[in-house]
């Protein structure tokens, strides 16, 4: 049977060019399901993805992890698809109005912390996070629980007798344990979200190979290395386009020495592929993948052991199961006070 792969956040950035590597390494095997907050987006991924490969099974799902009864809705209909998913890429983020501080950028390039500030915004990005309608952390909900989420609806096509199922998370060399605290897991009072956000993916990771390894399935982490996409240019705003230009060959000869700096989408994707090629059961669930590129270009997976521990990691799924049935209990209230209220006129006529 054809393996069958939801991606999250599969119209552009890394989570295309997985698809499009998916595609040319076994397009005839695969059935592979786009989800996708904007289905205009969406389509223009999956035509670009067919044109290539014409005879790949390729289909969209909406999507957006930032809503609760998205991410609900979304689920029935993946069960009503398939009987079975082999693999569940968690790879849609979001990173929303970072605040970059010039001269601390400036002041970085000619210091020996170039290659962290690069990597991970460390010193020159904040982010300013707003509220879903949920009543959620926009960040926290679209990187974190809308997976947790979704993971949880899909367990009777992900737990099968006698199978095994694996959660790939594209997390970041931002997931800092100094920006996690179990006090405020969705990251309210503070102004690293994004980090909160990779780290507590890192953690719940970890987590869900405890509670779920004995039913088939597993977790693993991978960081895609510096990579400019749509989130990366959404870092520096107010910057021309040729500034990036007038900056890759740095980046280039950074790569030379440091060879986190995949710089494409196409790069970004190794470790992901790799993992798609890996048996589960051999993997290391304190190991994060590392997606790396050589100088020469070359495209290589690297692990690297996570800073998380186990009580930690448990502390935080509970937390998560604690938060899952508060909003599963709000979103019923919701909907059955949106019921009284069609039905209310129709019953004051009958009477």
């Amino acid at each position: 049977m054809n393996k069958v792969v939801l991606v999250t956040g599969a119209n552009s950035g890394i989570g295309l060019a997985l698809c499009e590597r998916l595609l040319s390494q076994d397009a005839g095997g695969l059935q592979l399901c786009l989800a996708c907050r904007n289905m205009r987006r969406a389509q223009a991924a999956r035509s670009a993805l067919l044109a290539s490969h014409p005879t790949a099974q390729v289909a969209l799902l909406q999507m957006d992890t930032s809503s609760i009864s998205s991410v609900i809705a979304a689920a029935q209909e993946v069960k009503l698809r398939y009987n079975r998913l082999d693999y569940l890429y968690l790879n849609a983020g979001i990173m929303p109005n970072p605040q970059f501080d010039v001269k601390a950028f400036f002041k970085g390039i000619f210091s020996s912390h170039i290659i962290t500030m690069f990597s991970t915004g460390v010193g020159i990005l904040t982010q300013k996070d707003c509220v879903t309608p949920d009543g959620l952390q926009e960040v926290f909900a679209t990187n974190l629980f809308g997976h947790f989420l979704l993971i949880r609806e899909l367990e009777p096509v992900l737990c099968r007798a006698g199978q095994t199922s694996q959660l790939i998370w594209t997390s970041s060399s931002n997931a800092h344990r100094s920006a996690f605290t179990l006090d405020d897991i969705q990251h309210q009072r503070q102004s690293q979200p994004y980090s909160s956000s990779k780290y507590a993916s890192d953690l719940l990771s970890l987590a869900l190979n405890t509670h779920y390894n004995k039913q088939g399935l597993y977790s693993s982490v991978i960081c895609p290395g510096f990579v400019k996409t749509s989130l990366t240019y959404g870092i520096l705003p107010s910057f021309p386009a040729f500034l990036w230009t007038l900056l890759m060959p740095l980046f280039w000869f950074i790569r030379i020495f440091i060879n986190t700096f995949t710089l494409t989408p196409y790069n970004g994707a190794e470790a992901l592929l790799w993992l798609f090629k890996q048996k589960p059961e051999s993997l290391d669930p304190l190991v994060k993948y590392h997606s790396l590129t050589s100088g020469l270009g070359n495209n290589y997976t690297q692990p690297h052991k996570m800073d998380i521990d186990l009580e930690t990691s448990e502390t935080l799924y509970e937390k998560l199961l604690q938060l899952e049935s508060e909003v599963r209990k709000k979103l019923k209230e919701k909907q059955k006070d949106s019921q009284q209220v069609r039905s209310g006129p129709a019953g004051a006529r009958s009477s």
